[in-house]
């Protein structure tokens, strides 16, 4: 199983590594840099890089389904380093800052919306969650009270509980769609202080000030007691 340097440090962007296989299509290594997609957040994509100025694009991450093993998918036409090599492993970091940017966001969102989340995608450049709401907030209210969330600059801070501390609290969970990341012993819990609390294994920026600025840009009633609301980075 690969540690996965991002769990303790979203802002990582490389790594030296070993290759230590293949499996269903993707390069296994030994650490990581590359989130695995999961929890609404898409996995990384980035380059292996060899000696020589070799390298091998990287066009997804996901988790081995059979193992939990981070895989590293191949782009299309790549030959997989030999088991063994030394190679280090960096994302596209350009890409992964939006998506934590967006992710931080849609905690935000979470804390201003009362209803639970029914599911949710953390995009490029924008986001969704649905709410399980009778009514829709106004959109333009909403998107200034998320403004003034980001512009407060709150620290972003995450820490570990107990796979029986979360079970013992169990409103810190805010998603009906997708478990907690539990099950290993410890669960990972995001922060935003005096603001938001809950399980989530995703990245995350540093302070919420490094959002910048958003906006709502569109509310759906998707059936009776559900609202999805959409974010984008304001233009």
């Amino acid at each position: 199983m690969a540690e996965e340097l991002f769990r303790e440090d979203s802002y990582l962007r490389s790594c030296e590594a070993t290759v230590t296989g293949m499996a269903a299509g993707g390069v296994t290594l030994d650490r990581t840099v590359f989130y695995p997609m999961g929890g609404g957040q898409p996995g990384d994509c980035g380059v292996l890089r060899l000696g020589e100025g070799v390298e091998v694009r990287i066009a997804d991450t996901v988790k081995d389904k059979e193992t939990g093993d981070v895989l590293h998918v191949l782009a299309e036409g790549e030959t997989p380093p030999p088991a063994g090599s030394r190679v280090t492993a960096e994302i596209d970091w350009d890409r992964r800052h939006r998506l934590m940017r967006m992710h931080s966001c849609l905690h935000l969102l979470c804390s201003l919306v009362p209803g639970a989340v029914t599911g949710g995608s953390v995009g490029d450049g924008k986001g969704r969650l649905d709410f399980d709401l009778e009514e829709s907030p106004d959109k333009d209210d909403l998107t200034a009270r998320l403004n003034a969330l980001v512009a407060a600059d709150t620290p972003v801070a995450h820490s570990w509980i107990t796979d029986d501390e979360l079970a013992a609290n169990p409103e810190m969970v805010r998603t009906m769609s997708v478990k907690p990341p539990s099950g290993s012993g410890r669960v990972r819990i995001i922060a935003v202080e005096g603001v938001d609390l809950q399980p989530c294994g995703g990245t995350h920026v540093a302070r919420t000030g490094e959002i910048g600025p958003v906006q709502v840009t569109k509310i759906e009633k998707k059936g009776r007691l559900n609202r999805r609301i959409s974010v984008a980075f304001a233009p």
